[in-house]
């Protein structure tokens, strides 16, 4: 990764590219740190206190830490990604919206319109809920103003981070959404180290607890890499064609169908809906929908929740997985392709054969690579139940961390490749 790094800092349009991601980031931690007005931090931070490993605590480490000092990005990126899975499934359930996002680079800024509309509209509806309702207490001045001022501001907050990873999806390096989110944990990352070891040296956590906090560690990165990494590989001949007085095609190939072609999407989707009912919970904290919420569907070490939320999450994951690779990978049109191209899968005939063959091995790969990324993602909070190890956190986000570090290389390699092909045609 260093060597590609410092191959692509060689390359100017690269370097710039790089530079403008960096300083778009830094512009995201700057604000995470910019309090909004109107709010007692002091009160706010009480309430965290109370509540640092349940609901409240996960929301603030998915924020990057910007929610418990309820800054303009205290709402994070999160409406945004709600807004993508409900457009996403409405394209598959809605004919006309399926339609339209096929009709090419026109349907595709029609749809991305709706997704940023329907950001906004989240953002309200979770700024109102935390204003009004769980953070009520911390207003200064308990005035309309005052209230519609902390509105506008988080929903504005959000609304920036969302333009933020735009600008760096089209003119810096990687996803700009997954980056947001990836700056966010990595600020938090050390911080859960260091409390792991204070734990340690207090002798609260003991030398095997301490180990084995590392192993899991070890074993999420190792696991993440090998399934983001891992393909299967179909082979594939091309026939012989005569166009002219010149041959084409004989060469052999291969399609390599990967293991988990949705990435990191699915884990992020997840965390995305589980929020879901804990947030609007926040509107009524002191009711008996909050309660029951905190004590069965949030991941609170002690109560029952965070079996429930554990099972929830690996099925989301694995239903996640399945969905996003059906959206990315068309067995029927690329069987299409390979046919009108005079290429074949040995052992099987062009066009319906095929795109069922293509099929059933996706669905294959995808199981495996889905129970994998589900068991990945819920192995620390299993752990951490029995032990005294609060590494819940290494789950979710090292998966995130990780896969978008992997993906965000691969297209730096992908831009080096591109420009390195310019260069010899030129």
């Amino acid at each position: 990764m260093l060597q590609t790094l410092k191959n692509a800092w060689k390359i100017p349009d690269l370097r710039k590219r790089m530079i403008f991601t960096f300083m778009m980031l830094v512009i995201y931690r700057i604000g995470a740190a910019i309090p909004v007005p109107g709010m007692n931090t002091q009160a706010i931070q009480a309430l965290f206190a109370s509540q640092e490993n349940g609901i409240l605590g996960f929301f603030d480490v998915m924020a990057g830490g910007a929610f418990s000092q309820f800054t303009i990005f205290a709402l994070s990126i999160y409406p945004y990604v709600t807004a993508s899975i409900i457009v996403q499934l409405l394209t598959i359930a809605l004919p006309s919206w399926e339609l339209l996002a096929r009709e090419g680079e026109a349907g595709r800024k029609k749809m991305a319109q709706r997704t940023r509309i329907g950001t906004v509209i989240f953002a309200l509806v979770q700024a109102f809920g935390i204003s009004i309702g769980l953070f009520n207490r911390a207003l200064i001045d308990n005035t309309f103003m005052t209230k519609f001022t902390v509105i506008i501001v988080l929903t504005a907050g959000t609304a920036f981070l969302m333009w933020l990873g735009e600008q760096i999806t089209t003119n810096g390096i990687g996803n700009g959404i997954s980056l947001i989110i990836f700056t966010g944990i990595v600020s938090r990352l050390p911080g859960d180290y260091i409390d792991t070891f204070k734990l340690f040296s207090a002798g609260t956590v003991s030398l095997i607890e301490l180990i084995l906090f590392l192993l899991v560690s070890v074993a999420v990165i190792s696991g993440v890499v090998a399934i983001q990494e891992g393909a299967r590989k179909i082979p594939v001949q091309y026939s012989k064609r005569v166009v002219g007085r010149k041959l084409y095609g004989g060469q052999s190939t291969h399609i390599p169908l990967k293991v988990l072609m949705a990435g990191v999407i699915p884990v992020i989707f997840s965390t995305s809906v589980l929020a879901f009912l804990p947030t609007i919970g926040m509107f009524f904290p002191s009711s008996g929908y909050a309660s029951f919420v905190n004590r069965w569907l949030a991941p609170t070490p002690g109560e029952p929740g965070i079996f429930v939320y554990t099972i929830l999450n690996f099925g989301l994951i694995v239903f996640f997985t399945y969905f996003y690779t059906a959206i990315q990978f068309n067995p029927v049109e690329y069987a299409d392709n390979l046919k009108k191209y005079g290429g074949f899968i040995p052992g099987r005939r062009p066009g319906k054969p095929t795109a069922e063959y293509l099929s059933s091995v996706v669905n294959r790969i995808t199981l495996l690579g889905a129970i994998a990324l589900g068991l990945i993602a819920v192995l620390p909070t299993a752990i951490s139940t029995f032990t005294n190890l609060n590494i819940r956190f290494g789950g979710t986000s090292l998966i995130i961390i990780i896969g978008v570090a992997l993906e965000t290389f691969k297209q730096i390699e992908a831009q080096m490749l591109q420009r390195h092909y310019k260069g010899f045609l030129k």
